[in-house]
């Protein structure tokens, strides 16, 4: 008799659980299938092409070389994105610093010449790269692109003899270091830094704890206050939908500012992170960091009918920003449908925004601040429409 009690009490705490879940889907789908979804948009929108550089060929005049692009469309390797052929070294340089292009490559001015006279040639091979990770990959492309030349050159000295090679304009053979590399790749980095992987990732540690932080504190707000009756005492006071998102996002605010400000001292003072741009638009950048990400988080906390749907919510947040927002792997990585799912996260622009000023002293990609604008007011609106709606209804 008690073992039927017992089963029957558990049965009864059993069917509560399930006709709890049953009643919120929505709950269920941000718990098992959020998670699944994300991992699906990340292995059918990664690019397996790799990390891939714009790169533009310098061809000096006088140099014999062809200077038509599509002369240089077989020659190309994997990574690089050849996107044009010009004579001009200045102007390609001039590319490279306004970040139009990745990398610059100049080729000798007479190859075939330095060769037939026991010369090495140099390939110059800028970058302006401040990821310690692509730039280590820009260095390998650099040697490869020397290599490929290189056996070019040589599978034309034997089509001809080397013999025959040290005949014309010599009287001695050709060195058999310079048969065995007739070019040498010469590497330049043009980045104002070269961060450690600590400093390059700094930054986007510091916007990813910034949204995560403000997205799940204000996600947590209004579904708390639902449930402990706060809601119901703002319901009959004279406040406004608008005064208590005010209220709420200048409260969050603060701690998010003052939370910047000791991640921030900490990457400058204890990691010694560079700090190249601005202060006051770094300041910006946080500002409108923040309340993009109190507007997100807003937003979860009215559509919310509980607590653990509004952490669930925002854990997909977090999961979503580490996969898509260039945290782990570059946004260029994706195909432009994942990539525009991760613009509609804030951290996207602010890792972005802030690696820009922060290691290089500004950006070339300043709407991405309108971008965080748009983020912010569009959430906030949508929150007050919400808010508004539920308090009239309880009126």
């Amino acid at each position: 008799m008690i073992g039927l009690k017992v089963v029957t009490r558990l049965l009864a705490i059993m069917g509560k659980e399930l006709v709890e879940v049953a009643r919120r889907p929505g709950a269920l789908f941000s718990l098992v299938l959020g998670p699944f979804l994300i991992m699906a948009l990340f292995g059918l929108g990664y690019n397996n092409s790799g990390i891939s550089f714009r790169t533009l060929l310098v061809v000096p005049p006088g140099s014999g070389l062809s200077t038509q692009l599509e002369d240089y469309r077989t020659l190309v390797m994997p990574g690089v994105d050849l996107v044009g052929v010009q004579a001009d070294v200045g102007s390609a340089r001039q590319a490279l610093r306004d970040q139009a292009v990745d990398v610059v490559i100049v080729a000798p001015s007479d190859l075939q010449a330095n060769f037939e006279a026991g010369r090495q040639s140099t390939i110059l091979v800028e970058y302006n790269i401040v990821s310690p990770v692509k730039a280590n990959y820009a260095l390998v492309l650099a040697q490869q692109l020397a290599y490929g030349v290189n056996q070019q050159i040589i599978e034309r000295a034997a089509a001809k003899g080397v013999s025959e090679v040290g005949t014309l304009g010599r009287t001695s053979p050709i060195p058999p270091a310079v048969i065995a590399a007739p070019t040498r790749a010469d590497p330049h980095n043009l980045a104002p830094v070269d961060p450690s992987l600590t400093s390059f990732f700094g930054p986007a540690v510091l916007a990813l704890i910034l949204q995560h932080m403000a997205v799940t504190l204000t996600a947590l707000s209004l579904v708390r206050e639902r449930h402990t009756g706060v809601f119901d005492v703002l319901r009959v006071s004279p406040v406004s939908a608008v005064e208590i998102i005010l209220g709420k996002l200048v409260a969050f605010a603060i701690l998010g500012a003052g939370m910047s400000v000791v991640i921030l001292g900490l990457l400058v003072y204890a990691f010694h992170a560079p700090f190249l741009g601005d202060a006051g638009l770094v300041g910006i950048t946080i500002g409108l960091v923040l309340a993009a990400s109190l507007g997100i988080g807003l937003l979860i906390s009215v559509i919310s009918d509980s607590e653990r749907q509004a952490v669930q919510l925002a854990l997909l947040v977090l999961l979503g920003s580490v996969f898509f927002s260039g945290f782990i792997l570059d946004v260029q990585q994706f195909i432009p449908a994942v990539q525009a799912i991760g613009d509609l996260l804030p951290v996207t622009h602010g890792i972005r925004l802030l690696q820009d000023l922060m290691l290089r002293g500004a950006t070339t990609e300043s709407w991405r601040l309108s971008a965080l604008l748009v983020i912010a007011l569009v959430t906030l609106a949508t929150t007050w429409v919400f808010l508004r709606r539920g308090l009239s209804a309880r009126a």
